[in-house]
């Protein structure tokens, strides 16, 4: 095989060691979780990753959106090692270290809102998701949430139940939490609009839940797992028009589109909205886990005295590598730098989009975007099958991509945003031969 700049392929994929590995995995490992791709990795270093057989690949997943500052940061290194020579654990609400404090800060200066501002960190999105829930519930005395169709908020039982996709996130895993109901979102490439959609909900007030039983409303600036399909500025602006007519929490589920991602340090910050509580996750810690509730101090204060909490909330390994990232994205402009790295993207992609009528859709905001593909733009019916046979082209070729969306219809790009332009464009150039090789077949 011949090597490209970056990428390196030394065997086959998956090479023998890897199939080594995957085959003792299939013995020891529980059968749900095997669902990655036939890579194991050895080592990753900023937007590569390097498996057991010595190949290099170019990185456009980031750990799902988590290595926004890339693998191994050395500032995340270097932050984490000097932490773990402290100490490890305490559980913040026994005995409190000033890296909470710290991070609560900063965070809270960054925070899309006005106002005295409060943090509260935990370890992953969905409990993040399920403690603003409480949190909202706690100020307002309501019980009655709002998410909407195409959300994902998580996997524990509450954010299981806000979020939309059934397979393979709900199968058989019912009874789901009472009290969630959903609202269409707005979709400019298959509807309804901004306007249908504010309608809709507006109408659910009186068809399915008064609005005076509603304690949040809850939504991602930009859906994620749904496929990346941005929130117009009209609907945002409508769900803070409703949530402050009735006195409802508006929650922005920032798990994804937080730090840097869309070309702002926070989706929110794209409109003229703010947002009542933020809940991030995902690249707050480079790769650690982490998450936090952002909120304004009212809201935020009005819980009861231990209402929300948790062994390992604000593990202090985890902070001390999230206040390293804030400091990365201070020094490297990583902001700044997600838009560039989406110009960049968009510019292809709107190429591919006018190469092959299966590119039915381009979308999202800075370096968070997507492809759709369908097998007929006329109809617009989504073509699963062709986004699989994209994902693996593109492994063999040494680029990993990761599919999205309702229909499993999307391949999005997570790229680490100290991703270079010469990787970047060698990804993206591996992500146009693979598809033209899927497309072949199609």
């Amino acid at each position: 095989m011949v090597a490209t700049k970056t990428i390196e392929l030394r065997t086959e994929i998956p090479g023998p060691r890897t199939r080594e590995i995957l085959e003792r995995e299939r013995r020891a490992v529980a059968r749900p979780l095997l669902v990655h791709g036939p890579i194991v990795a050895a080592e990753a270093r900023g937007a590569t990753i390097t498996d057991v057989d010595g190949n290099t690949f170019l990185d456009f997943v980031g750990g799902v959106g988590v290595l926004n500052v890339g693998h191994n940061h050395p500032r995340v290194v270097q932050a984490v090692s000097a932490q773990v020579e402290r100490f490890f654990h305490t559980d913040y609400t026994v005995i409190a270290y000033e890296l909470y404090v710290e991070l609560a800060e900063r965070l809270g200066a960054l925070a899309p809102m006005t106002g005295e501002r409060r943090s509260g960190f935990f370890n992953a999105g969905t409990e993040a998701v399920e403690n603003a829930v409480k949190l909202a519930r706690l100020h307002t005395r309501r019980h009655a949430v709002i998410a909407f169709d195409g959300a994902f908020h998580g996997r524990t039982l509450l954010a299981l139940t806000m979020t939309s996709r059934t397979h393979p996130y709900k199968t058989g895993l019912g009874p789901f939490a009472p009290e969630v109901y959903r609202a269409p979102f707005p979709n400019a490439y298959r509807g309804p609009d901004a306007k249908t959609a504010l309608a809709a909900l507006e109408r659910m007030f009186a068809t399915h839940v008064p609005a005076n039983h509603v304690a949040a409303i809850v939504f991602e600036p930009q859906q994620g797992e749904g496929g990346f399909i941005p929130a117009p500025a009209e609907f945002v602006e409508g769900l803070r028009r409703l949530c402050d007519e009735h006195g409802i929490v508006l929650v922005a589920d920032e798990v994804q589109t937080g730090f840097g991602r869309t070309g702002r340090m926070f989706g929110m910050e794209h409109f003229d909205v703010e947002p009542d509580l933020v809940v991030v996750a995902k690249s707050i810690a480079g790769g650690l886990p982490l998450s936090g509730v952002i909120g304004r101090a009212e809201i935020m204060d009005s819980a009861h005295e231990g209402a929300i909490g948790g062994t390992f909330i604000g593990n202090p390994v985890a902070l001390a590598a999230a206040i390293a990232v804030l400091d990365v994205f201070e020094e490297e402009d990583l902001v700044a730098r997600a838009v560039s790295i989406g110009s960049a993207i968009r510019e292809r992609m709107l190429e591919w989009r006018s190469r092959w009528a299966q590119v039915g859709d381009v979308r999202g905001l800075g370096a968070m975007l997507a492809i759709e593909l369908v097998r007929d733009s006329e109809t617009r019916e989504p073509a699963a099958e062709l986004a699989t046979a994209v994902v693996d082209e593109a492994l063999q070729r040494g680029l990993v991509l990761l599919k999205a969306g309702v229909y499993g219809n999307c391949i999005r790009v997570l790229c680490p945003l100290t991703i270079s332009d010469g990787e970047l464009d060698e990804g993206l150039g591996v992500f146009e031969d693979a598809l033209a090789a899927a497309l072949v077949y199609a």
